[in-house]
């Protein structure tokens, strides 16, 4: 029994029905299944018009799934590496980094949760939380308060 090829709008459909995606994404992802050009960016048009592609909710969603764990930083680079609007990612890391010395806080408290025995577990926490995409003035801060003079 022949099974039919699911069409560029289904097989974008179902890469949205597993979590939501930018219209750049999209088309990376299904570039290589489109047999006649144009016809993805008509089968994006048509999703998009119906509401099923939004900025607005895969910027929502990245905030939901990583703020907990990462800085304005990494966030920063996962919202330019699926092609979003600079103005709207912008807005979404004004909106973080009202939070983000609590966000490293708890972050730096989950991991480690006791102050740094010497120079160099303060530099691996301190390595730890900047890799997680905190500015290295908030390490500082965190750092500081968890009872570390000066973490440089």
């Amino acid at each position: 029994m022949a099974f039919a090829k699911p069409s560029l709008k289904g097989r974008a459909l179902r890469l949205l029905s597993l979590r939501e995606h930018s219209r750049a994404e999209l088309e990376r992802k299904l570039v290589s299944f489109e047999e006649e050009p144009g016809t993805l960016a008509q089968a994006l048009d048509e999703l998009q018009a119906k509401g099923f592609i939004s900025e607005a909710r895969v910027v929502e969603s990245v905030l939901h799934r990583r703020a907990a764990k990462l800085g304005a930083t990494r966030i920063r680079q996962e919202l330019q590496d699926k092609g979003l609007d600079p103005q709207r990612i912008s807005q979404a890391m004004d909106e973080l980094r009202s939070s983000e010395f609590e966000r490293a806080r708890e972050v730096w408290r989950r991991k480690f949760g006791q102050f740094p025995d010497g120079p160099a577990a303060q530099a691996r926490q301190a390595r730890f939380l900047m890799s997680r995409g905190f500015s290295a003035e908030v390490v500082r801060r965190v750092l500081k308060a968890a009872g570390v003079a000066d973490p440089d």
